[in-house]
């Protein structure tokens, strides 16, 4: 069997590996990438629109990134942290959109504020203070807050109108908030990618083996679906950015590094409107706080969505309990993950999570009525024939060791790589796709090493990402410079979008 030399090769066609590709092409186009995916179309995971909340997350209005600390303060580092990182994704696609590689913006990005409701005197204390500490930083600067129904009335109409006016409520607003399609978006890097030369895209080519040869090399075996023939495949580089198939697939590697990890993987469900009638009423994503016991992904929301030009209403996620680690998975992908170096932690976070499990499980035995119930507390004329239950993407959370023998459940996203750089996974879910950039420049400044003390990378980098190599979060002035320009070039200001 012939072997087919190639420096990077991509596993799965989702938002992570088009942006890594997209990254190496722009540094450096004599690279050799081949990119494969076990499915028919790239961004069809976890990455297609319908399987994520297209938020563009930024920290702005997902109440789960400020958690309340035991004696009432808030903590927002984590949302400082998000806001920047999606910032950087920003000025990436903006100046993909500046060269001609993404195309018109409003094909894969359109503004939509971003909102934060809440309802009841302890949660509209919280919404205050968290708004009072935002609001401070230059980030944050230009969120309003209000307590007045007429004000809000006129922020998210749908979910002011029939409530109780005698209920305290609250919400935060931030006008230049985004809907996004990661599918689009995904797709339309790889169109881009499959003009240049050395770059090559295979789908239905599941990965069947990897492993790292006495030269240095990694031997991926791939098959073709159709013909059932195996190729062989030497790369320098490996990346694992299959979503739910990262993580049996850095098991198959064998490094060392990935002793001790497992996956709990968590379903999710939405309410979709799309009658014109109901949809036109309502242009926010409009974020609440997640159920007692819920996990932090399944923070209730009410969202515009925009979907291949489509315009619809979305309501969710209802979280769901399964064993496949893919939507279009086996169930018996958990119980195959399970190893003898990550028995014992999958084994305490099982004990010690079995509220959630339980949570996720009445979850998926909801009635439609169960759920139109949920609904109502965001919009509270909400009719039960006007939705219908769409399932969305997979996730699998991380878990990790922790202490002597015992495991940590994880609601993030981390890459994992192997010591000599020669392989990276990226595991863990939310925020994901919209932090892809930053993750996708840690996973080169980590891999690339040497390739990073080249002058033209950094170079290449600076002019992809002005901010590269500064803190949004301390650099006001800097942040201002960038934020202006990737909002004029994405038309996400008040004047580009109604």
């Amino acid at each position: 069997m012939a072997v087919r030399t190639v420096d990077v090769v991509l596993v799965g066609g989702g938002v992570m590996s088009a942006t890594l590709g997209t990254l190496l092409r722009q540094l450096d186009p004599s690279l050799r990438i081949l990119l494969v995916e076990r499915l028919d179309h790239v961004a069809h995971e976890s990455t297609y629109g319908w399987n994520n909340a297209g938020t563009g997350h930024a920290g702005y209005c997902e109440l789960n990134y400020t958690p309340e600390n035991p004696d009432g303060s808030i903590d927002i580092s984590k949302a400082l942290s998000i806001n920047a990182s999606f910032e950087v994704t920003l000025q990436f696609w903006a100046s993909l959109v500046e060269k001609g590689l993404l195309p018109s913006p409003e094909t894969f990005i359109n503004r939509t504020p971003h909102e934060s409701f809440v309802w009841g005197e302890k949660d509209v204390a919280f919404l205050k203070q968290r708004h009072a500490l935002l609001s401070q930083h230059p980030l944050f600067k230009g969120m309003a807050y209000s307590e007045d129904p007429k004000v809000l009335e006129t922020w998210m109409p749908l979910v002011v109108n029939g409530r109780d006016p005698m209920q305290a409520v609250a919400a935060t607003r931030v006008e230049h908030g985004s809907d996004v399609d990661f599918g689009a978006v995904t797709r339309s890097m790889v169109k881009s990618l499959r003009k240049s030369a050395n770059f090559e895209l295979l789908l239905n080519h599941p990965v069947v083996s990897l492993r790292k040869r006495s030269t240095g090399v990694w031997r991926v075996v791939i098959k073709d679906e159709f013909t059932e023939v195996e190729k062989q495949i030497d790369a320098n580089f490996v990346f694992l950015g299959a979503g739910g198939a990262a993580l049996p697939l850095l098991q198959k590697s064998g490094v060392a590094e990935a002793e001790g990890y497992g996956g709990f993987p968590v379903s999710g469900q939405w309410l979709v409107c799309k009658k014109p009638e109901i949809v036109k009423q309502h242009h926010a994503k409009v974020y609440g706080k997640a159920a007692l016991g819920a996990p932090p992904m399944s923070v209730p929301h009410l969202d515009t969505r925009i979907i291949n030009g489509e315009l619809a209403l979305l309501f969710g996620p209802y979280a769901g309990f399964t064993t496949k680690f893919l939507k279009k998975g086996s169930v018996f992908d958990l119980f195959a993950s399970i190893k003898s170096d990550n028995m014992r932690p999958i084994m305490a976070v099982g004990m010690g999570n079995m509220d959630l499990t339980k949570y996720l499980i009445s979850e998926s035995l909801q009635s439609h009525e169960d759920r139109v119930r949920a609904l109502r507390n965001f919009f509270p004329d909400a009719k039960e024939e006007d939705w219908e239950l769409a399932v969305a993407g997979q996730r699998v959370q991380i878990i990790k060791r922790h202490g002597k023998g015992g495991g940590r459940l994880e609601f993030g996203t981390e890459i994992v790589a192997s010591k000599d750089g020669t392989l990276a996974a990226l595991l863990g879910a939310s925020p994901g796709a919209s932090t892809a950039v930053q993750a996708m420049i840690n996973v080169v400044e980590r891999c690339f090493p040497q390739h990073m003390q080249n002058k033209q990378w950094r170079e290449g980098l600076k002019q992809l990402i002005p901010s590269y190599g500064e803190s949004l979060i301390e650099n006001a002035a800097l942040l201002e410079t960038v934020r202006a320009r990737t909002l004029s070039v994405l038309k996400l200001n008040a004047d580009d979008k109604g």
